[in-house]
């Protein structure tokens, strides 16, 4: 069974559920949670977790009392028992289905703005762990490459640079850390561990413009700079997008920008030099 956003709502019967019998209606979402609490089972043993609904199809968020602890899309087959055998697997606790979200839950989804979530990062290595959070920090609508994760996660050597993507594609927070907001150097979507199109379908969802961004790649413009504030910015930066097209001068590196007589942006704060 499987919970989702709306109090005392019901989820379809699992095999085995005793809502199945004929003539029998669905149990409650909440009918396991009820059962663990009468019988006294220690809070910490378990999580519980909704299934919501997300520009990318289903999402299974489980949480503690004080944290989300994992996240993971409905595609490719992932059933609410398997959302479960894969949290227990991670955190060592059960998920059991509930009809009451996390707070704050359900509006983080709706504006793409889940910044402000508590996350329970104790499974998570710490270097992945300085990834998600360098991640987190990308604003809504906008697009930071691996060399800004890098730099914001603290892990200045560029040897480090090739394993940020395991870090993206072992991301248990899928969609609350919005790794979609990630490209390679060259500014193309990198989507470590998404499934074809599920990127795509929350970069649109945040307004940004798929053509755009491939165009911006293929050109090789990695930095758009305003010849009237002689400022560069990555070019899904707020200020980036107020530049009218007369007025955008395209970079492909800090170093040209700099020798143009630019200097950075201090909102999105590309790379130095």
């Amino acid at each position: 069974m499987s919970g989702n956003d709306h109090e005392g709502s019901s989820a379809p019967p699992v095999a085995g559920d005793p809502g199945q019998e004929l003539g029998s209606p669905p149990a409650p979402v909440d009918f396991a949670l009820r059962i663990l609490q009468r019988v006294g089972i220690p809070r910490e043993r378990y999580d519980t977790y909704v299934r919501l609904e997300t520009p990318a199809g289903a999402l299974f968020v489980a949480f503690t009392p004080e944290s989300v602890s994992g996240s993971a899309l409905g595609g490719a087959g992932l059933t609410a028992e398997r959302f479960e055998e894969l949290h227990r697997a991670r955190t060592g606790r059960s998920a059991i289905p509930t009809p009451k979200p996390f707070p704050g839950l359900v509006g983080a989804l709706r504006t793409g703005r889940a910044r402000s979530l508590p996350l329970d990062l104790a499974a998570v290595d710490p270097v992945d762990a300085a990834v998600l959070e360098a991640v987190r920090a990308v604003p809504h609508g906008q697009l930071r490459p691996l060399s800004w994760i890098l730099r914001e996660a603290g892990l200045p050597s560029p040897d480090a640079l090739d394993g940020i993507a395991g870090s993206l594609a072992r991301n248990p927070f899928t969609v609350l850390v919005p790794c979609h907001r990630v490209t390679y150097e060259n500014g193309s979507p990198c989507d470590c561990g998404y499934l074809p199109a599920t990127g795509d379908a929350l970069r649109d969802a945040e307004g940004i413009d798929r053509a755009e961004v491939d165009q911006w790649s293929r050109s090789g413009s990695v930095f758009l700079g305003s010849d009237t504030t002689r400022i560069y910015c990555h070019p899904t930066c707020a200020h980036a997008r107020r530049i009218t097209p007369p007025h955008r001068v395209p970079f492909a590196t800090a170093r040209d920008a700099r020798q143009a007589g630019y200097r950075a942006c201090k909102s999105c704060r590309p790379l130095p030099v």
